[in-house]
């Protein structure tokens, strides 16, 4: 990478993509991502979780990978598809060892991955580290396209600088990636506004950026849409939508899809 500026800029209407979904309970569910990744999750909340996402309609149910096969069956036939995390939540794992658990949860029915970029490699700083970082996500990238899955790179923008978030999201879209992320939720912070408004600056329509860590309202949801959001990570969920179906109970037209 010969420079940290801007790709040309693509024009996002960041507000009318915010109003939009914001219109109805329905459209802001089809945009978050319900969530449930934390280390003592059970079986029964699982399953609760995919309830709740066929319920409600949710982008996708993310889980942790042993959780793939119990909640593809879950949700067959539904039309909600399964999320996984890879090399969660440091990101530091052997580029082979994300590949192969990238292989097996498409393989247990996984549609969607959500992979943690090595954080140590991209503040190495060198060309061949940058070149490392790439091939880490193109490796998880290639396999995920090649199964008809999208791929989520996580950032962890709480442990990066300003320069080292432009340069992560050059490498995650040079990589092939289709949407940039904000946070894992298990670091030092979560997603915020001012990195939102990055991600989309750098990613212009080409990617979908999604916030992720600390989204647990109505507001926060909406503040981070308008930042640029096009999707959002939430155990909370169901609150959220809950809290806009309270103000506009009426229902409006289904959400078109894109960035």
């Amino acid at each position: 990478m010969s420079s940290l500026s801007h790709p040309e800029p693509q024009t996002f209407d960041a507000n009318t993509f915010a109003a939009h979904t914001l219109s109805s309970p329905q459209n802001l569910a089809a945009i978050l991502d319900h969530t449930l990744l934390k280390t003592d999750a059970t079986r029964a909340q699982v399953l609760q979780l995919c309830h709740e996402a066929a319920s409600h309609r949710f982008a996708c149910a993310m889980v942790n990978p042993t959780w793939v096969q119990l909640a593809a069956s879950a949700l067959q036939g539904t039309g909600i598809p399964v999320g996984v995390v890879i090399g969660f939540p440091l990101g530091a794992t052997l580029s082979a060892s994300k590949r192969d658990e990238t292989a097996r949860v498409l393989k247990y029915g996984a549609h969607e991955v959500d992979m943690v970029l090595n954080i140590g490699l991209l503040k190495s700083a060198t060309h061949a580290d940058y070149e490392a970082v790439k091939q880490d996500i193109r490796g998880v990238v290639e396999l995920a396209h090649g199964a008809g899955a999208i791929v989520k790179v996580i950032l962890e923008t709480c442990l990066l600088t300003f320069e080292e978030k432009l340069r992560a999201s050059e490498l995650a879209l040079a990589a092939g990636a289709d949407f940039l992320k904000t946070s894992t939720g298990f670091s030092t912070g979560g997603a915020t506004v001012d990195d939102i408004a990055l991600l989309r600056g750098v990613a212009g329509t080409r990617a979908g950026v999604k916030a992720s860590g600390g989204v647990r309202s109505l507001a926060d949801a909406s503040a981070m849409l308008h930042a640029g959001a096009t999707r959002i990570g939430a155990s909370a969920s169901v609150k959220i939508v809950s809290e806009l179906s309270d103000r506009q109970p009426e229902s409006s037209p289904a959400p078109s899809s894109g960035y």
